[in-house]
């Protein structure tokens, strides 16, 4: 493994699969362990907390911003705040591993500008608009409303795709998994 590189981090529009491209990373990926994101919007059905996210509350978030808890954190939609906390990149250090950030656009661009070169980013994206319109209503956990909000978004998160290391088209889940093994295997960070 290069010394350099701490984090591998996996960005995409909401509805892209990068979480589904995360967890399968980590499966087949031993050197990788999973940095677990804290957040202030609601829980969904199959989430378990300190295992897919880390849920609180906004004033809680709030206080962790105070005491200068988070690597990179961003009000991603309205009220809702996510972020990557200190103390977990810390935890995945001690255990020797690299840390797998699965996180926003705008969190990865400020994780790039803070560590530029301890980092290789990819972006997710989906074949089309309205593929990813129909994964995010596929997965039900949006109003019509949040889905419009989120596909707004991601129209101008496309525009930044060419500012990340290496994108990935994920129009086949393993497809888009295996070459971001390859991609991370030609640059020494996996055997």
């Amino acid at each position: 493994m290069k010394k350099s590189i701490q984090f591998i981090v996996i960005t995409a529009p909401s509805g892209s699969g990068k979480t589904t491209i995360v967890r399968n990373l980590l499966e087949k990926i031993p050197e990788l362990e999973f940095s677990i994101s804290a957040t202030t919007r609601d829980k969904r059905p199959h989430e378990t907390h300190g295992k897919d996210y880390y849920f609180i509350s906004i004033p809680e978030f709030e206080k962790a911003i105070e005491n200068d808890e988070f690597l990179e954190w961003e009000e991603v939609y309205p009220g809702k705040f996510y972020g990557t906390l200190k103390s977990e990149i810390e935890r995945i250090h001690k255990n020797q591993k690299l840390a797998a950030l699965d996180i926003d656009v705008q969190g990865s661009f400020n994780l790039k500008k803070k560590f530029e070169n301890q980092l290789v980013s990819f972006f997710i994206k989906a074949p089309s608009l309205e593929v990813l319109r129909q994964r995010l209503m596929d997965r039900g956990t949006d109003s019509p409303n949040d889905i419009e909000m989120r596909l707004a978004k991601a129209q101008f998160e496309l525009q930044f795709e060419n500012r990340f290391d290496f994108i990935i088209i994920n129009d086949n889940l393993q497809n888009a998994v295996n070459q971001i093994i390859n991609k991370l295997k030609e640059i020494g960070l996996i055997k």
